[in-house]
């Protein structure tokens, strides 16, 4: 019996003194509450109770219908994403398959010589009947092309291959527009 009451001592001390000031605080202000609201006409009691309900409303309606916006915004933004990514598988068949070809020999074996595969990087650019000579270490390109668009693209290609210019002379005819490239380049 005795060892029943000290463990209800124990439970009673060990009750947390901020909760039950808490607790405390939070019936006190109920009861203000219940005395404040009693003292209210049934008029003014029907005011505010449609007033609360309204309110209720008003910030549960406006709170599912941003949750809603946000939810909208988030699938649009998902299927745009899914879109793109669709795209771009769509697109692997556009790869240039010199480039990836380049950066598949980048560790130094190539599979073609020099200058065919500076010729196929023109053909591939749009300048059909380039010349191309291996002279030596360097190779020598020449063509002639209607559009200045296409020759600064495949030139920019070689750079991009690791192609350094020596000697690049670039002449336009009067008449036809055409330029005319004469180049040398090196690796």
């Amino acid at each position: 019996m005795k060892r029943l009451q000290r463990l209800a001592k124990r439970s009673t001390i060990v009750t947390d003194p901020k909760s039950s000031a808490l607790s405390t605080r939070m019936s006190g202000y109920q009861s203000i509450l219940a005395t404040r609201w009693q003292t209210l006409s049934p008029r003014d009691q029907l005011a505010l109770l449609l007033l609360s309900a309204f309110l209720l409303l008003f910030v549960g309606g406006y709170g599912g219908y941003s949750v809603h916006q946000a939810a909208n915004a988030s699938k649009n933004e998902y299927q745009e994403q899914v879109a793109d990514y669709f795209w771009l598988r769509a697109q692997a068949g556009n790869i240039d398959s010199n480039a990836l070809n380049a950066a598949s020999t980048a560790d130094g074996v190539d599979t073609m010589p020099p200058a065919s595969s500076i010729s196929a990087l023109l053909n591939n650019s749009g300048i059909a009947d380039a010349q191309v000579i291996a002279a030596g270490d360097a190779v020598q390109l020449s063509f002639k092309h209607p559009s200045q668009a296409v020759v600064s693209g495949a030139l920019g290609k070689l750079e991009q291959q690791g192609w350094q210019f020596t000697q690049l002379s670039m002449q336009q005819d009067l008449v036809t527009k055409a330029i005319q490239v004469q180049a040398t380049v090196t690796s």
